[in-house]
């Protein structure tokens, strides 16, 4: 098997240069995941790795045939690679290249996991091909396209801790032998130990990406799902009403007739007429209905009107009284007849 060494000491700076830039990021100094300075270190970092998984591939420095110990320990950190690779990808904020981005994390974690498992690195289920897909990492006992069960989701959530607590236990030993591994002055076992360590950590970072991406997934996909599916309607339409040009309404053909003789006037109409356009129009039924008086018109003159209508058609003595009396003011100023001064 062709060493890391073949490669140069330029395979191993491209891997620490992109495992640099990874921490600067988990670091948070910037404010925010989008800024130009956090976005620039993201494509430097995955530059970096693309590079030396390109290297590692050419050199053949795994295989799936082969046992860990045949591994040598300087070139178990490059094992690292696609893990490293896929935490970077995942930090990458263009929103309309999401779904890319997700799907190639996940083929990146996924391969990281297929080849600890072929080692024999770590004991674990790998998650399904696909989100939703019932395969290797589905929970025992449930049948395909099953609701998880109580006792699924409670093994799941077990699950969850003792990785939590594996991780910090995994965390406390690699910070305590750093130093010596950084410094030189580890022998080779040790040397091993720290990397074996390393890609168990990982294990457990890659497994819980992959349950967030897996989420997102659903998420994105039933979003887009959504905004597919067309509008449904609010409710019936309603038909669309003809504007209405004005007009007088007015009780009778003898007003339609007083109101209609203006200059510009506006078209006159009776009750009647307007009725039974409205009637034509199908917007009343055919039934009769009570009479109303026009709108602006009080009780009182509406009263009136009656009454002079009654005087002018049912009473011709009352009405000739009324002339008569009208004739007699005409020429008879007044107070005419008044003797005693008292008016």
């Amino acid at each position: 098997m062709a060493e890391a060494g073949a490669g140069g000491p330029r395979l191993a700076e491209l891997l620490a240069a992109g495992r640099r830039l990874w921490e600067e990021l988990e670091a948070g100094a910037e404010p925010s995941s989008g800024a130009p300075a956090v976005q620039d270190k993201v494509r430097q970092g995955l530059d970096a790795l693309q590079r030396a998984a390109a290297m590692v591939a050419q050199l053949e420095l795994f295989s799936e045939n082969e046992e860990l110990d045949e591994v040598s320990s300087a070139d178990l950190k490059f094992l690292l690679l696609p893990a490293l690779l896929g935490a970077l990808t995942l930090k990458q904020v263009d929103l309309s290249r999401r779904q890319q981005h997700l799907e190639s994390a996940r083929d990146h974690f996924l391969r990281f996991l297929k080849l600890c498992r072929s080692y024999g690195l770590g004991s674990f289920q790998l998650p399904p091909t696909a989100p939703g897909e019932e395969g290797a990492g589905s929970p025992p006992g449930n049948p395909p396209g099953a609701q998880p069960s109580l006792v699924a989701m409670a093994m799941s959530r077990n699950a969850k801790i003792e990785r939590y607590k594996q991780k910090k236990e995994l965390e406390n030993k690699l910070a305590s032998m750093r130093s010596f591994v950084e410094s030189g002055t580890a022998d080779d076992d040790q040397i091993r130990e720290f990397y074996i360590l390393q890609i168990q950590k990982w294990i457990s970072i890659s497994l819980e990406e992959l349950e967030s991406i897996d989420q997102e997934m659903v998420i994105l996909k039933s979003r887009d799902v959504a905004r597919q599916a067309p509008a449904a309607p609010r409710g019936p339409s309603r038909p669309v009403r003809v504007p209405v040009r004005p007009f007088i309404l007015t009780r009778d053909a003898a007003q339609a007739r007083v109101f209609g003789a203006g200059y510009p006037g506006l078209p006159t109409m009776t009750v009647d007429d307007w009725y039974e356009q409205r009637r034509r129009q199908g917007i009343v039924s055919g039934q009769s209905v009570p009479q109303r008086a026009p709108a602006g018109v009080s009780d009182e003159e509406l009263q009136k009107q009656q009454q002079e209508k009654k005087e002018e058609e049912d009473d011709e003595e009352a009405l000739q009284k009324a002339r008569s009396w009208d004739d007699w003011k005409d020429t008879h100023p007044r107070g005419y007849g008044n003797r005693q001064n008292m008016g």
